[in-house]
């Protein structure tokens, strides 16, 4: 009986090792796939990643966390955020400061433009200030929606590295988990053909 026992178990575990090996290919061709797309598809952009006097003129927090990728090609997720949330942004906020003495949001923006201008469509006599006004806030509301865009493209492909990442180290414990599941295997055959052997003869007739 507890030689039976033992090879249940045993070929329970084979089968679970088979199913975490599929798990672990799948995992791993998931991570080469979109490792590889992301590359591809951020170096066909061709940016590179900020130094010099472009880090210097950004605050310091931004500079420092884009620091460890100055001059690479943009190819990778960890420099597509940084450059997302630490360039682009930046900039954002220098000039929606710039204009307004605060960081205001593309809504905010859209919205002091919006109400900027149906206020000089209802003046039969605006002032060039007032005009200059209307472009500068409908300038600035542009000025956002294109970061608004790159950087929601860039973190987009953040996400996806972000993806890859985590399928390749869920292959790397797929395929560890099998790896133990299959000495457990070998194990346990070992074990119940231990059983069957010291087993009294009356017995292992029985389990025959």
């Amino acid at each position: 009986m507890r030689s039976a026992f033992d090879k249940l178990i045993s070929w329970t575990g084979l089968a679970l090792a088979a199913v975490l090996l599929i798990a672990g290919g799948l995992l791993t061709w998931a991570n080469t796939f979109i490792g590889n797309q992301v590359h591809d598809q951020f170096a066909m952009q061709d940016i590179v990643m900020p130094e010099g006097e472009a880090l210097a003129s950004l605050p310091k927090a931004d500079a420092d966390a884009l620091k460890e990728f100055a001059g690479s090609p943009l190819d990778s997720g960890p420099e597509a955020q940084a450059f997302a949330d630490h360039y682009i942004l930046a900039h954002m906020n220098a000039s929606s400061e710039e204009l307004a003495g605060e960081v205001m949001s593309y809504s905010e923006v859209s919205g002091k433009a919006r109400a900027l201008a149906a206020a000089l469509a209802e003046n039969p006599n605006p002032t060039q200030a007032e005009q200059d006004e209307v472009a500068a806030w409908s300038g600035l509301k542009a000025t956002l929606l294109d970061g608004n865009t790159l950087r929601g493209l860039l973190l987009y492909g953040y996400a996806f590295a972000t993806i890859g990442t985590i399928a390749g180290i869920a292959a790397i414990v797929s395929f560890v988990g099998a790896g133990i599941l299959l000495v457990l295997f070998a194990l346990g055959i070992w074990h119940a053909r231990k059983v069957e052997k010291t087993a009294p003869v009356g017995a292992r007739a029985a389990v025959a």
